[in-house]
């Protein structure tokens, strides 16, 4: 059996390994042999965020769980980063939007955080979590980054780590912004590598209220950027920002 040979990636809350044996969830054995109509002696590509991707084999189906068999490891863990994505929750799909893109993209760890001018008071974490887990199935990630819990932002900014680093988005750079946006070039990146502790930080729809933006400019490890000449909607600023600190400071370059 070829690794090629599995068209569908699942992740499992379950170690991996050679001949291991995985009983499978109803939930699970349903779309494995419900929904994608897999039988015995089909393949399927497995990860569990921690040891890798593995080629399987069903060894069980049923209707109500099944039971699938660890073959052999295709491919390592890849981890990402070590880059958080804060962000203001927004309306139901396009939150989903920016958890199952920042997953994508290659954040390490996605934290929803409350502001002043924060819409949303309440997020399901848990129905994010899952969001995260679809897209690193289906975009061929090893690793799912953990999404937190809703925090205010000025909780998280008092306990900020001395060492990680802050792009602060400024939707107020939008006026009048320099033709160069984004981080400005650091020769010695190449160097680090993408060890380096850094987070993105996206404000709200209503922006932030002038005594945030003030406390942001003023923290030492916080570096405002611009995203250009347009003010973005929150979505579409998490997905530029990402892709701006990637070919930058990431694993893009």
């Amino acid at each position: 059996m070829e690794a090629k040979s599995a068209k569908i990636r699942l992740y499992v809350d379950h170690p991996l390994g050679q001949g291991q044996s995985i009983d499978l969830a109803r939930e699970q054995a349903h779309y494995l042999f419900g929904v994608m109509r897999l039988a015995e002696g089909a393949a399927v590509a497995l990860f569990n965020g921690r040891d890798g991707e593995w080629l399987a084999k069903v060894a069980e189906a049923g209707k109500r769980g099944g039971r699938l068999e660890c073959i052999a490891q295709t491919r390592p863990l890849q981890m990402p980063p070590d880059l958080w994505l804060l962000f203001a929750p927004i309306k139901k799909a396009r939150t989903d939007f920016i958890v199952e893109k920042a997953a994508e993209m290659g954040a390490a760890r996605i934290l929803p955080v409350q502001t002043d001018f924060t819409n949303s008071e309440r997020i399901r974490q848990d129905r994010l979590q899952a969001h995260a887990v679809e897209a690193a199935e289906q975009c061929g990630g090893t690793y799912v980054p953990e999404v937190a819990e809703l925090q205010k932002l000025s909780r998280m900014l008092d306990h900020w780590p001395a060492d990680r680093r802050l792009m602060f988005c400024d939707e107020a750079l939008a006026d009048g912004a320099p033709a160069r946006s984004g981080l400005p070039d650091d020769p010695a990146a190449s160097e680090r590598g993408t060890s380096e502790p850094w987070a993105i930080l996206i404000g709200p729809e209503g922006g932030f209220s002038e005594a945030e933006r003030a406390r942001l400019h003023a923290l030492p490890q916080a570096q405002a950027v611009s995203l250009g000449p347009r003010i973005l909607r929150a979505d579409t600023a998490a997905v530029a920002a990402l892709t701006l600190w990637q070919s930058s400071r990431g694993d893009w370059r």
